[in-house]
């Protein structure tokens, strides 16, 4: 849903870049029917992607807040992705002067590397960039400087985003003057992707243990005791109880650390102790910790789950 356009001089860099991501929810082949007629131009406005999707039973989530572009020091960045069940494809264009690079991430693997020195690129689907070119090539003035550039690239972006609903009538500029030889610019891009590849490296690290973690705490809490036996009054002092866990019981802290096993015992308050005795059943009915028979609440801390054998 992106477009981003790019101009590489010997005096700076100049990126812009639309800030619309759109959601597809519904039918595969509704969605790619869907987005077949919105890349081709045949969809123009909001209002018709909209009633296209509805009359196919799509769900769009459009929103207009995506940041697209950054500045990384002398370096300007963009990028465009798209998501698969399995990897997240990115293609970034790192800007300087005088010089780019147009990188292929696959997760954070480097895939494929484009360089080049001064140019416009125009990177986004078909029809933005079709609409993109043709606008450039035809208001495009030799021996202008940064500023203008901006400028014209702004109508670019106004003149896309009224004719394809793909491209958004918000966008972000960056007009990067930076003084280098082309030699360290080069270097620099080099350096600067290098070092993106290690980050991406580290966010996924970081996500696949996010996802992991969450993935154990659904996993728990699928296993959280709502009804039925847990185990068995062993001791009682005063106000304070201790249970016997039943086979197949567990108990766990609010971090969802095991704290008790099957047999073992733990800790429990009881509002009437004279209504207890040791060998009562204590038991979970309509998700409240209970003696069994005279329905005398306990109260505790810990959380009680079925095991997972």
């Amino acid at each position: 849903m992106s477009l981003i356009i790019t101009y590489i001089g010997s005096k700076g860099c100049v990126m812009i870049a639309d800030k619309r991501r759109i959601g597809f929810l519904g039918d595969e082949k509704s969605r790619e029917e869907l987005e077949e007629e919105l890349y081709s131009g045949a969809i123009k406005t909001d209002e018709e992607l909209r009633k296209k999707a509805s009359s196919r039973g799509i769900t769009l989530n459009i929103t207009d807040s995506a940041d697209k572009i950054w500045e990384n020091g002398d370096v300007v960045v963009g990028e465009v992705r798209s998501k698969t069940p399995f990897e997240t494809k990115r293609k970034r264009i790192y800007g300087t002067t005088g010089a780019y690079n147009l990188v292929e991430f696959w997760g954070s693997e480097i895939k494929q590397v484009k360089t080049g020195e001064s140019s416009i690129l125009v990177v986004g689907n078909r029809m933005a960039k079709e609409i993109a070119n043709k606008y450039i090539q035809k208001h495009w003035k030799t021996k202008t400087n940064l500023k203008n550039i901006g400028e014209l690239l702004k109508e670019v972006m106004e003149e896309a985003a009224s004719k394809t609903p793909s491209v958004s009538k918000k966008y972000d500029l960056i007009i990067k003057h930076a003084p280098m030889n082309v030699k360290d610019a080069k270097e620099l891009l080099r350096t600067t992707v290098i070092e993106d590849s290690k980050e991406l490296k580290k966010w996924r690290k970081n996500l696949k243990k996010e996802m992991k973690e969450k993935t154990k705490e659904i996993n728990t809490l699928s296993k959280i005791v709502t009804q039925g036996s847990i185990g068995k009054v062993k001791d009682i002092q005063g106000n304070k109880v201790k249970i016997t866990l039943k086979e197949g019981i567990e108990a766990l802290n609010v971090r969802f650390k095991p704290i008790a096993k099957p047999g073992e015992q733990v800790k429990m308050e009881v509002k009437d102790p004279s209504a207890v005795k040791i060998g009562d059943e204590a038991v979970i009915e309509n998700e409240k910790l209970i003696i069994k028979g005279t329905k005398t609440e306990l109260l505790s801390q810990v959380i009680i789950c079925k095991t997972d054998s």
